[in-house]
């Protein structure tokens, strides 16, 4: 995401003819683009987008788990490796 949020703010800076990127070429705004692209498409093709979900879900079951336990006043701090 930081690599699309610099690409946004590269156009814009083009587009506005705002500082020293004004000057650049349109080529140098496409590349972080491109960049951005290839990292999705990476990122999705290797697996790493799925697993990073699965670790949110699992990271939240074993909070709601914690929170629950903690209500019916069971011991909670137990840790699993």
């Amino acid at each position: 995401m930081y690599l699309l949020g610099l690409s946004l703010l590269f156009l814009a800076l083009k587009y506005f003819a705002i500082g020293p990127i004004a000057q650049w070429s349109w080529w140098w705004i496409a590349v972080p683009f491109a960049l951005t692209a290839g990292w999705w498409a990476w990122a999705d093709w290797s697996g790493y987008t799925k697993r990073k979900v699965v670790e949110r879900e699992n990271r939240r079951k074993q909070q709601r788990i914690q929170r629950d336990r903690a209500r019916l006043g069971l011991k909670v701090d137990r840790k699993k490796p």
